[in-house]
């Protein structure tokens, strides 16, 4: 029994190679007969650049879809390293560890609070690529890599106001280039220098915010010493004086402030 189980068992198998390799040669057969005359009907020229009637190129719709999908897949980065939130969410981690609150407020509040706030301040930057670019390019006005360009000028403006001269000179030295002015650097040179200028500018205002509860702590720790009570943590003692202290000066307040002061907002000029 056990040896026509077997038997039966490895003609099914043949069966079923059998069938399988029929099928693929039938389609394969298929395939070849019909390739030539589906190619033929297939209409690739959504994939192509097109001409337009000024004599200039530009990419057609379907691929203006495709580059766009994938430009989305940077924006996060975008987001973080070409706008104002990482300078924000540095000082707010800064301030929480000032404070000596490790989990206070949470991680999603402080990236949450950067986002809003990194929209208050980027809203006319925003308004202007629309209205430059965006809103021309969707009435015909101009073609998509124009727009690309035209939309790249706000942007360019802004990274270019709140870079440091030093760090841009150090960057287009860097990538061995030779500009006229500091408005003809390139987006790949003046990216990366907008990015330091913005981690050195965090870390000052972050350390003008650790100055007065790092007082508050040595305070404490002083006079924990000199009564005895080496035992206790200093932490412990200092933190509702802290709390405190942040909550009296409307810490909040002032701290959102000088965060959107820093980028010229609000300032009288």
């Amino acid at each position: 029994m056990i040896l026509a189980s077997k038997e039966n068992l490895q003609k099914n198998v043949r069966l079923l190679i059998k069938s399988g390799a029929l099928t693929l040669f039938c389609g394969l057969i298929l395939y070849l007969c019909l390739g030539t005359s589906m190619a033929a009907d297939l209409d690739m020229t959504a994939f192509t650049v097109r001409t337009n009637p000024d004599g200039t190129q530009d990419y057609s719709l379907s691929l203006q879809v495709v580059i766009l999908m994938t430009l989305l897949t940077f924006l996060p980065s975008i987001v973080i390293m070409m706008t104002s939130f990482t300078r924000i969410v540095i000082v707010l981690a800064i301030l929480r560890q000032a404070m000596g609150l490790q989990t206070s407020p949470s991680n999603q509040i402080l990236i949450g609070l950067a986002l809003f706030l990194t929209l208050f301040i980027m809203t006319p930057v925003f308004d202007d690529i629309y209205t430059q670019a965006i809103e021309p390019y969707l009435n015909d006005q101009i073609q998509a890599r124009e727009a690309l360009v035209i939309g790249q000028r706000p942007l360019h403006h802004f990274m270019l106001e709140q870079t440091r001269l030093s760090d841009l000179n150090a960057f287009v030295q860097y990538a061995g280039i030779e500009v006229d002015s500091p408005e003809n650097v390139p987006m790949r040179v003046l990216i990366p220098a907008f990015m330091v200028s913005e981690l050195k500018t965090a870390f000052q205002i972050g350390f003008m915010l650790f100055l007065p509860f790092l007082i508050i702590d040595l305070v404490v720790a002083s006079i924990l010493m000199a009564m005895g009570m080496m035992m206790l943590s200093p932490m412990i003692v200092s933190l509702p004086f802290k709390l405190m202290l942040f909550v009296l000066v409307d810490g909040w307040t002032l701290i959102m402030g000088t965060l959107i002061s820093s980028y010229g907002i609000g300032v009288p000029t």
